[in-house]
């Protein structure tokens, strides 16, 4: 005899798991009214939509930042499309791993995934349910932690990027969502010169002496003026590229500037930065 499975009992186990309402009521069917298994059956279902999108593109997504201290916290929850990222259960998902992240203070991403919820359930897990939920691959993208004397963060309006950074002391609000704001458009790849990856500088002057050795203006200059040539072009690279020398959007002076302006001992220490793939 089949079990009746009325629409209070449906809701009850949306209202545990999130997931749909058409998913709630064939779960309990199958589990013959057992909500504990129910709960498995969706949960085994987002395993199975991981699996079977695993090669699909998670491009969509909200980025979401909480600061607690003198610590900050960025992740970013991605799906496949803008209709499930613009969802407030979607959201409402990035934030409650947050929240998990900030409870037990993750140190980076691998320790997240194994957090674990009053319930008992790892993020990893929690994730996978997300799956099984919306139909789509979803995964968590990214995750990072900040600490410093004062940390300020800024995500775009669109929640697709954002920023946290930490200084080594107290600057006024507006001047660090100034520097939030432009390290989240103008994406540096580092604080300073000082802390720019080695790799990312060797390749930028190889690049910039090719150039220089294809010029044919260049045919008889001796290798050290090329390399002075090459010094030149990679401090303008360093004031493009990194976020202490680039100049203000809409101004003339530079990061490193408009922070001294408020504070001549301040400065960045500590900077993260994530952007969905457009």
């Amino acid at each position: 005899m089949a079990i009746e499975i009325k629409a209070a009992d449906v809701m009850k186990l949306r209202k545990m798991t999130g997931a749909g309402m058409m998913d709630c009521k064939k779960a309990l069917i199958e589990a013959e009214g057992d909500y504990e298994r129910a709960q498995d059956i969706i949960r085994e279902k987002g395993k199975l939509v991981v699996a079977k999108r695993a090669d699909r593109s998670a491009s969509e997504g909200v980025v979401v930042t909480k600061i607690v201290g003198t610590k900050g916290y960025i992740l970013c929850l991605a799906c496949e499309t803008d209709f499930v990222a613009q969802n407030s259960e979607f959201s409402a998902s990035a934030n409650e791993v947050l929240e998990l992240a900030v409870k037990a203070d993750a140190a980076d991403l691998a320790t997240l995934l194994a957090v674990k919820n009053d319930e008992g359930h790892t993020v990893e897990a929690i994730v996978t349910e997300k799956s099984g939920q919306t139909g789509e691959k979803v995964e968590l993208a990214y995750y990072a932690r900040v600490e410093a004397p004062y940390v300020s963060a800024y995500v775009h309006f669109n929640k697709k990027l954002g920023t946290l950074l930490g200084f080594n002391k107290e600057v006024p609000a507006e001047v660090a969502k100034t520097v939030a704001m432009q390290a989240t458009a103008m994406a540096p790849i580092s604080i300073d010169e000082n802390d720019c990856p080695e790799e990312v500088i060797a390749k930028e002057k190889a690049i910039a002496l090719e150039q220089m050795k294809q010029d044919p203006k260049n045919a008889n200059k001796p290798e050290a003026i090329l390399e002075k040539i090459a010094e030149g072009k990679m401090r303008k690279f360093f004031e493009e590229n990194t976020l202490l020398n680039q100049t203000v959007v809409g101004e003339k002076e530079s990061i490193r500037e408009f922070i001294a302006r408020a504070d001549k001992e301040a400065t960045v220490i500590a900077y993260k930065r994530f952007a969905l793939d457009a």
